[in-house]
């Protein structure tokens, strides 16, 4: 019952993302960092709004509200759990999953944006787990789907190296 059920998610999300894309289709600026048909590798995103303030660029300080959730809609995290302090730090560097980055990339201050990171661009094939307790906060091989507002932009000095590995969100 709960697989039927994760699957009719699954489907869900993904004819959203279709019905978006074809009465809405993507400006360049929002496109995956591949154009490949495997969207296995690929970050899905799609503006909810479109900011009008300073466009987010590697080596950007970049100041965000988000929620992330599984694709059955299970919170795993968010900003609200912080204290509603918006998570900041530096596009392109290490720290954060590759796939959270590519999605920020190009926001537009003000802008919100829904993002669906699959598990090559997120943990991989490894278990998150809470420090403390041991328990698991993201299984293994999970897509992650992101609601997130670019809250302020601050232009950097230079382009950070980026990483291919996957990093933990905090």
């Amino acid at each position: 019952m709960v697989i039927a059920f994760v699957v009719i998610i699954v489907i869900l999300i993904g004819g959203y993302f279709v019905y978006k894309s074809k009465i809405f289709p993507a400006a360049p600026a929002q496109q995956t960092a591949t154009t490949t048909p495997d969207q296995a590798n690929q970050v899905q995103g799609q503006d909810v709004k479109v900011g009008t303030g300073l466009e987010a660029k590697p080596g950007d300080t970049v100041s965000v509200l988000y929620v992330g959730k599984f694709t059955d809609g299970t919170v795993f995290d968010s900003s609200a759990a912080h204290d509603n302090k918006p998570l900041t730090f530096v596009l392109g560097s290490q720290g954060l999953i590759p796939g959270f980055q590519i999605g920020i990339n190009t926001m537009k201050e003000g802008g919100e944006r829904l993002l669906a990171i699959p598990p090559s661009l997120a943990y991989g094939d490894q278990d998150v787990k809470d420090p403390a307790s041991g328990k698991v906060i993201i299984p293994a091989n999970s897509t992650l789907i992101f609601q997130v507002q670019l809250v302020k932009v601050q232009p950097g000095t230079s382009t950070p190296a980026t990483t291919q590995a996957p990093a933990a969100t905090q």
